[in-house]
């Protein structure tokens, strides 16, 4: 129960106590406190859903009865935040969900990152009530500015999640994210590499990756899944490979073996005779050794083996990401070289044969930017073309929804205008035409 007390005057005095004379009325005597003139006068006192004690004090006593009211209303409708609460800093909140939210470790070192780089600075050290609408809107108006856009998204999630939190724990009423709204941003659509640039990127490959870059283009298996590939998940008979863990690399500490992004994720794609031939060709020639890697695809009972890695690096361990970057630029470099003569050569053949229309050579180039991703996309493009269905692309890709494989590549389906007129024709056809026929002059 939420009630008033006067700090300055006993509830209770004595008989005989001395009346106070600045206060008292002729209706009314009041007999002086210890607290008397110090501070403000009015109390609100009131137990919190734990039964703790609470205290808040005011100059006037019409302001002490509003905020009585107020709180008793917050506490019979189990609304009621403790204003204490509130006083607990932003990052505090951010650490105690980070602690305790279920992650996959590749996740939990983005998140991890993406707090202390981008959130923390700014919000990190402020009571967490303290936070305002208006500065979120300033934030994302920064972070725009620095973060590519599916970056600063994910980013704001973790943002919103805190805030989320500290709503759901009853340390703050309201999320000041809520109505902010992150600046439009148009998707480009996915170009797919051209089929040479790719051959390009193969041919380009050192021996010992060119089974490697074969397969993300023959596969479109994530980088990851690739890396963590073991001998154990090709079937050659049945021309097919599956997909059950991922080589996870944190920025810090030793890669290990995880579970697969989604749950969609654990699949099997068929390949095709080239791949496979690549495949065999490449162990054949760098013959597995193991390399000893901690293993957390159950991560009830993680445990460290030798898994036998179907591609290693030169020292026979585990590909770790930032080498690959640098290989992969190498590759690039020398694919768009060699791509370059090919259509110098060409363009001086053209040159010779008179210039005939419609045969002009055409440079093609491994895109600035382009990754093993890129390969991924190459792949879903081969697919497509070939008229599979959204179906058989999100399960090939290892998607989660259906959605997510139209997002990205919707605009690589062949149109179907041509059917649609078709199919209107054929059952609207013989409409006679509502226009009055022109009549002669």
């Amino acid at each position: 129960m939420a009630e008033v007390y006067d700090r300055w005057h006993l509830s209770r005095p004595r008989k005989g106590a001395e009346p106070c004379t600045d206060h008292s009325s002729k209706t009314r005597t009041l007999v002086p406190s210890k607290e008397h003139g110090k501070g403000k006068r009015w109390q609100v006192r009131w137990r919190d859903a734990n039964g703790e004690q609470k205290k808040e004090n005011f100059e006037k006593r019409p302001k002490a009865d509003a905020r009585a009211a107020a709180v008793q209303a917050d506490l019979d409708r189990g609304l009621y935040i403790d204003p204490s609460a509130g006083k607990e800093s932003f990052r505090a909140v951010g650490e105690r969900w980070r602690g305790s939210a279920v992650h996959r470790p590749s996740t939990a070192t983005r998140v991890e990152r993406a707090l202390r780089l981008h959130v923390y600075p700014t919000f990190g050290d402020r009571a967490i009530a303290g936070i305002r609408p208006s500065e979120v809107d300033a934030w994302v108006k920064d972070r725009a500015q620095v973060l590519a856009p599916n970056t600063l998204k994910s980013t704001y999630s973790y943002l919103v999640t805190v805030l989320r939190t500290a709503v759901h724990d009853g340390i703050i009423r309201a999320n000041p994210c809520a109505g902010v709204k992150l600046p439009k941003v148009r998707r480009p659509e996915v170009v797919p590499l051209h089929e040479d640039a790719v051959r390009a990127l193969i041919d380009a490959a050192p021996a010992r990756y060119r089974a490697l870059v074969l397969l993300a283009a023959a596969s479109g298996l994530r980088q990851g899944e690739m890396f963590g590939l073991e001998v154990g998940h090709i079937n050659f008979l049945r021309r097919e490979v599956t997909i059950a863990q991922q080589l996870v690399g944190p920025d810090d500490g030793e890669p290990f073996l995880g579970e697969p992004k989604t749950h969609e994720s654990y699949r099997t794609v068929p390949l095709a005779k080239s791949a496979v031939d690549a495949l065999a060709a490449h162990l054949a020639a760098y013959k597995p050794k193991g390399v000893t890697l901690d293993d957390r695809t159950n991560p009830r009972k993680p445990k460290r083996r030798k898994a036998q890695l179907v591609f290693v690096n030169e020292r026979a361990q585990a590909i770790r990401r930032s080498a690959w970057v640098r290989a992969w630029g190498r590759m690039e470099e020398r694919a768009n070289v060699a791509l370059q003569a090919a259509y110098e050569s060409a363009h001086a053949d053209w040159v010779r044969r008179g210039r005939p229309d419609g045969q002009e050579p055409e440079l093609v180039q491994v895109p600035d930017g382009a990754s093993m991703h890129d390969l991924r996309h190459f792949y879903a493009s081969l697919l497509i073309r070939n008229r599979e269905d959204v179906k058989t692309v999100q399960m090939r890709l290892g998607h989660s929804k259906p959605s997510i494989t139209l997002d990205i590549y919707t605009h690589l389906w062949p149109s179907k205008e041509d059917t649609t007129r078709a199919a209107v024709e054929a059952v609207l056809g013989d409409v006679p035409a509502l226009c009055p026929a022109a009549q002669a002059q």
